[in-house]
């Protein structure tokens, strides 16, 4: 008896070290969202924000006007919707492409890689606010450091462009969004670099494969594990990131622009309708949860065909 009760605490007491985990995970996020969730189905607007609880049931009104893209509000989600999307596809592409070059070729030791890579990642390790306010400087039209190399000193331009408002603006958020990004992947990728044996590079070189032929062969297919987290670990980030567009714009992102975290937020605390923001907020949640587990599921299953 007094051994199945020894047996009983020690099985309990991973579960109770879990608890504190537990208790902070549910008061940061799980209340905020069941909050969030009950708000999008009320109407709740500048006229209930003393007592939110008392605005009036609107049911599925706030998510029929989200979903109706033949109205403005409708309309505006989904251009919003697809701007992110391809800001989301182009942003994490280009971070991983450059954060594999980067990492593949710091790959073997040579002298100064320390001194490189710890270069590499200075705009990860800078603050958000103090990298990207300096990137809207930079970005002015008449006083940035960007117009004056393009236009003054290399005369790629002939005037000098805008590039935070109209349709340089997609460019510019594109831009800063892979700077802050490349380097994360650069640093996620080496680490699964070090995995990767080195006598796979010697056996191949012995056998007259090439660089290429050995990144493709070898380097690629080690780090499809590293790859399929880091992927998804970006997009996630990407589609939600709301710090880099509301420094670089302020609180009206340009249309061309206009990520979907901006856009709930203007509909949230600019128009003062918490109701259809809340609304939009929980759409987002779920395409975000529906395309983490389509992609967790065709990864899982990749995984298996190839075991």
């Amino acid at each position: 008896m007094m051994r199945n009760r020894l047996k009983g605490r020690r099985a309990a007491l991973p579960y109770l070290l879990l608890l504190p985990a537990l208790a902070v995970e549910l008061l940061i996020h799980l209340i905020p969202m069941v909050t969030g969730i009950v708000m999008s189905f009320k109407q709740l607007t500048q006229f209930f924000i003393r007592d939110w609880s008392t605005a009036p049931w609107s049911g599925l009104s706030n998510y029929r006007m989200a979903l109706d893209f033949h109205a403005p509000v409708g309309q505006a989600l989904l251009n919003s919707f697809w701007v992110t999307c391809a800001f989301t596809l182009l942003s994490v592409g280009l971070s991983w492409l450059i954060g594999t070059t980067a990492a593949i070729m710091t790959q073997d030791a040579f002298r100064g890689r320390g001194l490189l890579r710890a270069a590499f990642l200075l705009p990860y390790a800078l603050p958000v606010f103090a990298a990207v306010i300096t990137w809207s400087f930079m970005f002015q039209r008449d006083t940035g450091l960007i117009n004056h190399v393009l236009h003054d000193q290399l005369h790629l331009v002939k005037d000098k462009p805008f590039w935070l408002i109209g349709d340089n603006s997609f460019t510019a958020l594109l831009t800063v969004s892979v700077w802050r990004s490349w380097p994360f992947a650069f640093l996620t990728l080496t680490a699964g670099l070090q995995n990767i044996p080195r006598e796979l590079y010697e056996a191949a070189a012995i056998d007259g494969a090439g660089v290429w032929q050995q990144i493709r062969r070898i380097t690629l297919p080690s780090l499809r594990p590293v790859n399929q987290v880091l992927l998804l670990v970006l997009f996630l980030w990407t589609f939600n990131d709301f710090n880099t567009p509301f420094v670089l714009f302020g609180k009206a992102a340009p249309k061309a622009a206009d990520l979907i975290s901006i856009h709930i937020y203007q509909s949230s605390f600019v128009t003062w309708n918490f109701g259809a923001g809340s609304a939009m907020s929980v759409l987002l949640l779920l395409f975000l949860l529906l395309v983490t587990a389509v992609y967790l599921f065709a990864t899982t299953r990749r995984r298996g065909a190839d075991d």
